[in-house]
């Protein structure tokens, strides 16, 4: 042990120290793991891609060796040369990204609309062949660029949806005719005796019972009759119909063996075998950001497959479609109706191409054209799916829009007429929200239907799907399921949907106009378009999402439901048909294991056993399990069919659990519509002092003016507008029935535990007063501040004329400025890691539970407030106080006043940019004395008195500003170089002193390019 020297190797490659090798500690690691080779070191940065130790998280710092020639100061030719290329590299990028941003901005769009217009427009055929002259015109470029990234969007997502379609078909299954058809073409060879085997004939009645028709004999052309009545058990349990293998696979895996596996090599081609593999295609290369031109051949790939599309999957249905109706005579594009003639008539040309293909299929079929035959089947099955997914995607929730708001008309004082105005007046629009509203109403009604399965019993709402079934798809339902069931079911949702919207708005609505008269309309327009700003801010930014991250309303709903279900079940006598049954406690279960086994066997056999299920095939139960174990996953969702008593009139019981459930949704449904927006009526009356509802206040029949009606709307437009009303109703409600289940909760306790319950409460309110209102102050005062510089600096130079006078409404800035304040926190949190981005993730991470006071007021509040402050200060000082001592003329005192703050920021932000360039030349700089001079790095050991290299440029800064303050203060600063001097001189770091180091360090750093820390650490 006298020499240490002799134990010392290498932590990667386990050697000694060599003369041209030698051995180097570069970070706090000791023992065996402490010293290095540079060479191993570099290898070991290049393929883990870390700059850092990964046991002490330190920096491996290296030091740069130039040659010997090189100057103290680089000569001016060479900095001149350096910036001259500089400059070209930066001219050639910009052309090359300039390039990519008008091929695929430009045109791509371009080519896709034009495209599709002269197609769906042409009116003679000299127009199609000047298309190719008519792309690059310059005429409408922004329009047709903006609809152009809608028709690629649309192109892109149906290719996308195609190939999509082509897996689930793969991997899932095609149907069992499509099966049928394919599976002949591939055993071509002789059929085995197993293939005779298993093409026995099946009875008719097993047919007919499967309502997917897995069995029907092969001259059936498609599977799109109606199926018969399917079992009540089965619909009510809503159990997935096993999908039945083709007989033929045997077939084709004993004498068709050659056929098969000369099929499978064809699949199984992998193009990865060949000996130069493609390269590999990531975004970088297939855009063009990485500087290659190679993006001009994905673009024409791109103009050819959107070309393609348009022609083949809009303008043929289109044609098919138009000619049909104009030779039919159904073809009016004069009536006002037809808004949307080219979207009709493709529908309408997809379902003669549908039912086109029925017809070859079976032609084909019947002259057994095998190959045809599948074709034609694939391509039925990507026009069905399609036309499947417009309507239930599409059209379905337009539908339930439509119905919302018809059946809301008196809710909002309107009239079909108005309706019908706003929808000539923007169709597009119209459609759109109204499709919007349907969605989210679909949406949320499936949310219901899931939320309700959880407590009722397995099995009552078998007419419903179950979406968290694991064997659900519904792309393999609509690729197996006939097209008639189809249809049926999308029926029953409308109706549901259609019956679900009379119960919850229109008939409530007609029984308070009844009722009480005076309390609707709602009135949604107020007097100012300051507040509804206001207001629509707040609601999106603060209202709603504070609402829906109560993770207690689903329980408090769920609770609601479940004593409802428990009340109307106890009324009627239908527990065991409503709800589940209630689990075994484990004591009672241990008290049944330990019965004898006829007495356990006798109270096994009391309740009812379930039905068994029906026979399932070989490759059935792997499914099965799979998704039993997926179920068993998701322990909130029931799964399997629980059997039931059927007491005596038991339709009778079913009929008023409707009427009861009807009634319930309606009652419910009122007290929504009124409580809420009644009690934020005369809170709103209290607020401002005047009646909350002067409309609902009846007035004598001899004092209505002559325009009644115009009279109502003024006295409404002078009401507070709804929203603030049910937000602040709505608010109240949530605030007392927390209340009253904190009370409920608390009462079985004791008086004990609720008075430590209150002080406990007391304690933590006292605790968190301080940041709340801390937190409070700041987001009232920042986002206030904020919103009145943009105001100052951007709104009134753009908007307000020079001769008029700005009026600032604070409300309106508050608001814009929370919205503008959380686009600045994304963008920062988005953007380079700075000492803001920093102290935002730090606070996030910290909460109101580890919520640091001092670190927030230090790092957050103090500078933002600051900063806003000053901006806000200085250019009004001086516009106000400075310059009326040179200028006595008003209105040049006035325009000074009006144009010093965009001044300010074009002067900071010319100041800001300043700074940044001279930076970039001092990277220039000591770029081009590394690519000039540089010959190598060596490797530095670890020191406790040198700083971190990655920090070398702000250590360089904070010691300049500390030289000039020990010139001011001789003596302080003596002490605190003393200070500084003997810690430096410590020998090692103990573990506290390490892990502090540790943790600061990872912290305070990110993780950069070896190349770009080098720089910085020269610099």
């Amino acid at each position: 042990m006298d020499d240490l020297s002799q134990g010392d190797i290498c932590r990667v490659c386990r050697c000694e120290a060599l003369p041209d090798r030698p051995l180097f500690y570069p970070c706090i690691c000791t023992g065996s793991i402490k010293y290095i080779h540079q060479d191993c070191l570099m290898q070991w940065m290049r393929y883990s891609h870390k700059e850092y130790c990964e046991l002490c998280g330190y920096r491996f710092s290296f030091q740069p060796i130039y040659a010997p020639d090189m100057p103290r100061v680089l000569p001016l030719r060479d900095v001149l040369m350096g910036l001259i290329s500089a400059v070209f590299e930066g001219a050639r990028s910009w052309l090359h990204y300039s390039l990519v941003g008008i091929a695929w901005f430009g045109v791509v769009p371009l080519s896709a609309y034009r495209t599709y217009r002269y197609l769906f427009r042409a009116s003679s055929f000299d127009m199609v062949l000047s298309l190719p002259f008519d792309l690059f015109s310059i005429e409408n470029l922004d329009a047709d660029a903006f609809r152009g990234c809608f028709v690629v969007t649309c192109t892109l997502l149906s290719f996308i949806g195609l190939v999509w379609l082509r897996e689930q078909i793969l991997h899932g299954g095609g149907p069992d005719w499509l099966e049928r058809d394919e599976a002949p073409a591939a055993a071509a060879v002789p059929a085995a005796p197993a293939a005779d085997a298993a093409a026995a004939p099946i009875p008719p009645d097993a047919a007919q019972d499967d309502n997917n028709n897995g069995n029907a004999p092969q001259d059936v052309p498609m599977d799109n009759a109606a199926p018969a009545v399917a079992n009540p058990a089965d619909n009510e349990g809503d159990v997935p119909q096993p999908v039945v293998e083709p007989a033929v696979g045997a077939a084709a895996g004993g004498a068709g063996g050659i056929a098969a596996d000369a099929d499978n090599d064809e699949q199984n081609w992998n193009p990865m075998e060949w000996d130069r593999a493609a390269e590999e295609l990531t975004w970088e290369r297939l855009l063009g950001l990485d500087g290659s031109l190679v993006f001009l051949e994905h673009v024409f790939w791109i103009i050819s497959l959107n070309t393609m599309f348009i022609f083949t999957f809009a303008f043929c249905p289109y044609c098919v479609g138009n000619f049909i109706l104009s030779s039919m005579d159904l073809l009016q594009p004069e009536k006002p109706l037809l808004h949307f003639h080219g979207l009709i008539t493709t529908l309408f040309g997809y379902c003669c191409i549908g039912l086109t293909l029925v017809v070859l299929h079976f032609f084909a079929r019947v002259f057994r054209l095998r190959r045809i035959c599948w074709f034609i089947g694939l391509c039925y099955i990507v026009v069905k799916v399609s036309l499947l997914s417009v309507v239930e995607i599409g059209v379905l929730p337009l539908i339930c829009g439509w119905w919302l708001d018809i059946c809301s008309l008196p809710l909002l004082d309107a009239s079909l007429k108005d309706r019908k105005a706003s929808f000539k007046a923007a169709p597009g629009t119209s459609l759109f929200v109204h499709w919007m509203f349907g969605m989210v109403y679909v949406y949320y009604f499936a949310a219901f239907i899931s939320l309700l399965r959880e407590v009722l019993r397995p099995g009552v709402l078998w007419i419903f799907r179950n979406v968290n079934d694991p064997d659900f798809s519904p792309i393999q339902e609509m690729i197996h399921v006939p097209i008639v069931r189809h249809i049926r079911r999308l029926v029953a949702s409308a109706m549901i949907f259609g019956f679900a919207v009379l119960l919850m708005l229109w008939l409530p609505i007609r029984i308070l106009q009844v009722v009480w008269p005076n309390f609707l309309p709602y009135a949604l327009s107020g007097d100012s378009e300051v507040n509804d700003l206001s207001l629509q801010l707040l609601l999106l930014q603060i209202v709603l999402p504070g609402f829906f991250e109560q993770t207690q309303t689903r329980i408090w709903l769920k609770g609601l439901l479940r004593l409802w279900c428990t009340a109307v079940a106890w009324l009627l006598g239908i527990r065991s048909y409503l709800l589940p049954a209630p689990e075994p406690p484990a004591a009672e279960e241990g008290e049944a294991a330990a019965q004898p086994a006829e007495v356990a066997g006798a109270a096994a056999a009391a309740p009812p056993p379930p039905p068994p299920p029906p026979p399932m095939p070989e490759p059935a139960p792997p499914r099965n399990l799979a998704a039993a174990h997926q179920a068993i996953m998701q322990r909130d969702v029931p799964v399997g069919f629980q059997p039931y008593d059927r007491p005596t009139f038991f339709t009778l019981r079913l009929c008023a659990l409707l009427t009861l459930m009807c009634f319930s949704i309606v009652c419910a449904a009122m007290v929504i519509l009124t409580v809420p927006v009644y009690i934020g009526r005369r809170l709103m009356m209290l607020w401002t002092g005047q009646p909350g509802d002067k409309a609902a206040q009846p007035v004598p029949v001899d004092m209505l003016p002559a325009d009644s009606e115009a009279a109502r709307k003024n006295e409404r437009m002078l009401r507070p507008h709804e929203l603030y009303t049910a937000e602040i109703g709505g608010y109240l409600c949530w605030i007392v029935s927390r209340g009253i289940a904190v009370v409920v909760t608390l009462l079985p306790q004791g008086r004990t535990a609720i008075v430590n319950k209150m002080k406990h409460w007391a304690r933590v309110a006292l605790q968190y007063a301080l940041p709340v209102l801390t937190l409070l102050g700041i987001f009232v005062l920042v986002p206030l501040l904020f919103g009145l510089l943009l105001e100052l600096v951007v709104v009134i130079p753009v908007r307000v004329t020079w001769y008029q006078t700005p009026i600032h409404f604070l409300w309106q800035d508050w608001a814009l400025g929370v919205l503008y304040t959380k686009i600045a926190i994304a963008l920062t949190l988005m953007g380079p890691d700075w000492h803001l981005k920093r102290s935002l993730e730090r606070a996030y991470t910290d909460g109101l539970r580890d919520f640091d006071l001092k670190f927030v007021m230090r790092d957050l509040a103090v500078p933002v407030v600051t900063t806003f402050g000053l901006a806000l200060a200085i250019p009004y000082v001086i516009a106000q106080s400075i310059m009326p001592i040179f200028v006595t003329d008003p209105y040049t005192r006035l325009g000074i006043y009006r144009l010093v703050y965009p001044v300010s920021f074009i002067v900071v932000g010319s100041v800001c940019f300043v700074l940044f360039q001279i930076k970039q030349l001092k990277k220039l700089y000591l770029s081009i004395k590394v690519d000039k001079y540089l010959v190598g790095q060596r490797l530095v050991n670890y020191e406790h008195r040198k700083k971190q290299q990655a920090q070398q440029a702000a250590a360089a800064q904070e010691l300049k500003a500390r030289q000039e303050a020990e010139e001011a203060q001789q003596a302080q600063a003596q002490e605190g170089v003393d200070g500084v001097v003997e810690r430096e001189e410590e020998p090692l770091l103990d573990q506290a002193e390490q892990a502090a180091l540790h943790a600061r360090r990872r912290r305070e750093q990110r993780p950069r390019p070896l190349l770009v820390d080098a720089n910085e650490e020269l610099l």
